[in-house]
């Protein structure tokens, strides 16, 4: 089976760690690698001693020259739009870095794209190709339909550089993984409506708010609660957080690392059910993070099937991130509309 050609738009460091993940897997070929900055691409190329067979600094003439089987975005969040809908309206299908889009605007414009020139958009949501998040969600199925699904994420991360001066920096930058992992534990389920309140401790080093509380109701009724800060020193949370879910049969929880566990009820009566414990490993061979959404982006290329992160279910991640955004600046409940 011959290898997909792709281009590669974008040489910062998310650029070079996709090239290598395009060169590492053996179904694909990098075609191209272009950046806006003359010379970036080919010196990435350089530095990580690989080899692509073209090399620009403008997306229309790559297309032209490359014509590549697909375009893989790793552009900065504010470009997305325009490189996605110019490849879209040529015919090539993108993968692209998340945040899909900088505004719901923007984002539903690329979804209207997709579907309007019937090629395939699909956003990274890399950290969805995760074994133990895959094993949690199995063993979720033990305690029926999960109505109750709380995330915690705390971690002091001191990165310097643009993040220490974003606005809304935790709900922006991270939150969006964690919003999406509550959809896919949910079964994809679509949100309704969120009531948020940001804050920044009185000790943090960032300029935006580090902090977040979030309370989701979802299309099943159930209810996803967030909580995470970004300034939480000590004792850190897994970057895939801690989590509970509770149905109408037990309690599943997941530390974000490798415990995970179920409590289901056993026999009722008495004060407390009786419980009997489960547990779950994950699997071993499951392509981690964005080896895993290149997987599944040729997968769905040569078959047709709907990859994780698709456009038009991506869409609904990323509309938490912005009613959460939009509720805690306005103080009140927000309806979401995807």
């Amino acid at each position: 089976m011959n290898q997909l050609r792709a281009l590669l738009v974008g040489a910062g460091g998310m650029g070079k760690t996709w090239a290598k993940n395009i060169t590492a897997n053996t179904d694909v070929s990098l075609a191209g690698w272009i950046d806006i900055r003359p010379g970036a691409a080919a010196a990435g190329a350089t530095e990580l001693s690989i080899q692509a067979e073209y090399y620009g600094d403008d997306l229309a003439t790559a297309l032209r020259t490359v014509k590549p089987d697909f375009v893989v975005d790793v552009t900065i969040p504010e470009a997305h739009h325009d490189v996605t809908i110019t490849c879209l309206e040529a015919g090539i299908p993108v993968i692209g870095e998340k945040p899909m889009a900088v505004s719901m605007h923007q984002a539903r414009a690329m979804v209207a794209a997709s579907e309007r020139t019937g090629v395939r958009y699909m956003v990274s949501q890399s950290r969805r190709y995760d074994a133990r998040l895959w094993a949690y969600r199995s063993l979720m199925q033990h305690i029926g339909e999960v109505g109750i699904l709380d995330a915690d994420f705390y971690i002091g991360a001191h990165f310097g550089g643009f993040r220490d001066a974003m606005a809304n920096v935790l709900l922006l930058d991270m939150a969006i993984h964690t919003f999406d992992a509550a959809r896919y534990l949910l079964g994809d389920s679509t949100p309704v409506s969120v009531y948020c309140e940001e804050y920044n401790p009185r000790w943090s080093w960032y300029a935006g708010a580090a902090g977040a509380t979030a309370l989701f109701e979802m299309a099943n009724g159930a209810r996803f609660t967030y909580r995470g800060c970004w300034a939480a020193e000590g004792l850190h949370t897994s970057w895939e957080s801690e989590w509970r879910a509770v149905g109408p049969t037990g309690t599943a929880k997941w530390n974000g690392h490798d415990r995970i566990e179920a409590a289901v009820v056993a026999e009722v009566g008495g004060f407390h059910s009786k419980t009997h414990q489960l547990t779950a490993t994950a699997a071993a061979d499951i392509p981690l993070g964005i080896a895993g959404s290149l997987k599944d982006f040729v997968h769905a290329y040569r078959t047709g099937a709907t990859p994780m992160g698709d456009c038009r279910d991506n869409i609904k991640s990323l509309a938490m991130v912005f009613g959460a955004i939009e509720s805690a600046a306005s103080g009140r409940r927000i309806r979401l509309d995807v």
